[in-house]
C-alpha cells in the first residue's frame, strides 16, 4: 500500500518545473568550485537577490540550513545559561527544547482559543515581557500547529513594546510573496530577526534553505552566520528558480486555500469536530478524545498518515497537512466514512 504522508507539513505538489531544469542543466563546476560572489562584495547570489528584492543591505541577509538552523544560531548567539526564551504555549515542539541546548529557560505566553480560530493574547504577551524580561522572544506567524497569524496592527503593537528584547518572527509558513510587509518590519525594528524558509511554500524541504532579514543591531549574529567559503551553490540556484516561478506557486496556494474551505465546511459538520481557521499549509482539527486511537488506526489502514497531536495542551487534535486536491479529498472522505460508521 502506498502511503500518503500528510504529517510533516511538506508540500506534496512539489517544486516548480524550473527547479528541476536547474538539476538537468547543472554545471559540473557547481560541484567543484566555491562561490565567487565575494568578487561582487556579497556573500552569495541568493543573498544578493534578497537584498535587491527587499531593498536592504546585503549584509543584513542571513542564509541557513532551513529556518531551524537560523533559529538555532540565534539562540546559541544570544541566549545562554539563566536567560529566558519566551514562546507560544501552543507551538512547534522544537521551540520548547531549543533553550535547553544552551542552558536557558522557557517562558510560555498564552494563545486564546476562539470558536473557530486561535488568537495571540497581546496584553498577556506585553505583561509577560515586562515581568519576566526575556532575552529572546519567538513569534510564529502563521503559528504551528494552530495555524493562526498575528495581525499587522498587533504585531506593530507588540514589537513597539519589545524594543529592548530580541524578537524572532518565524514566518516559515508565510504565503504572501510581496515584500512590503517584511521591509517595513526590519527597517522599523532594529531588534527583529524575520525568518523564512523554502521548505513549505516552495516545496523545497529537501534542499534545506532558509533565510532571515535582520535588524541593524545584529552585527554579532551576522558575523557568526557568515560562511566565508559560501553556501551550497546548487541549492541556491534551485531557490532562485523557485523565486522566478511565482505563477506556479500562486496556483498551488489557490488550490490549498480552496481545500481549506472544504475542510472547514465538511469536517466542521461532524459532531464533536472543530476545524480551526488556518493561514498555513495545514489545518488543526479538534476531535472527541475517545475516538483518537480508533480513528488513527482507520486512517493508517487506508495509508493516510496525518499528525495525531500528543502534547500537554493539544492531545485530542489532528494536524492535517494540505496535500494535493486528490489527497485532501481522500482524507475528508475517509474521516466522514469513519464518523458515519460510529
Amino acid at each position: 500500500m502506498n502511503k500518503i504522508l500528510l504529517d510533516r507539513n511538506e508540500n506534496n505538489y512539489g517544486p516548480a518545473p524550473a527547479c528541476f531544469e536547474v538539476l538537468e542543466k547543472t554545471d559540473k563546476n557547481l560541484f567543484s568550485n566555491y562561490t565567487d560572489a565575494y568578487k561582487r562584495g556579497v556573500k552569495s547570489a541568493l543573498s544578493e537577490r534578497f537584498a535587491t528584492d527587499f531593498d536592504i543591505a546585503e549584509d543584513r541577509i542571513i542564509l541557513g540550513y532551513g529556518a531551524e538552523d537560523i533559529l538555532k544560531q540565534l539562540v546559541q548567539c544570544y541566549l545562554g545559561p539563566g536567560r529566558k526564551l519566551m514562546i507560544p504555549a501552543y507551538s512547534w515542539w522544537y521551540y520548547k527544547k531549543i533553550a535547553d541546548e544552551v542552558g536557558g529557560t522557557n517562558v510560555e505566553y498564552p494563545l486564546i482559543k476562539g470558536d473557530d480560530s486561535f488568537y495571540y493574547d497581546i496584553d498577556s504577551m506585553i505583561s509577560l515581557v515586562d515581568t519576566e524580561k526575556p532575552k529572546l522572544v519567538f513569534l510564529s506567524s502563521p503559528n504551528n500547529p494552530t495555524g493562526n497569524s498575528i495581525s499587522a496592527k498587533d504585531l506593530d503593537t507588540v514589537l513597539s513594546h519589545m524594543r529592548e528584547t530580541i524578537v524572532a518572527l518565524d514566518e516559515a509558513y508565510w504565503y504572501d510573496t510581496k515584500h512590503e510587509h517584511a521591509k517595513h518590519l526590519v527597517n522599523t525594528y532594529s531588534n527583529l530577526v524575520l525568518i523564512r524558509t523554502f521548505s513549505k511554500y516552495y516545496a523545497l524541504a529537501g534542499i534545506r534553505i532558509g533565510y532571515a532579514l535582520i535588524g541593524e543591531n545584529f552585527t554579532k549574529l551576522a558575523k557568526i552566520a557568515n560562511r566565508y567559503l559560501g553556501f551550497n551553490l546548487i541549492s541556491e540556484k534551485i531557490a532562485l528558480a523557485a523565486l522566478d516561478s511565482p505563477e506556479y506557486y500562486e496556483e498551488i496556494a489557490d488550490k490549498m486555500n480552496s481545500d481549506k474551505e472544504l475542510y472547514y465546511q465538511e469536517l466542521g459538520k461532524i459532531p464533536g469536530f472543530t476545524v480551526y481557521k488556518s493561514d498555513a499549509n495545514f489545518v488543526l482539527v479538534e476531535i472527541p478524545a475517545e475516538i483518537k486511537d480508533s480513528l488513527k488506526k482507520f486512517l493508517t489502514d487506508k495509508g493516510l498518515i496525518i499528525k495525531f497531536m500528543n502534547e500537554e495542551v493539544l492531545n485530542s487534535h489532528l494536524r492535517i497537512t494540505l496535500g494535493t486536491q486528490e489527497e485532501n479529498r481522500m482524507v475528508i472522505d475517509a474521516i466522514k466514512e469513519y464518523s458515519m460508521s460510529k
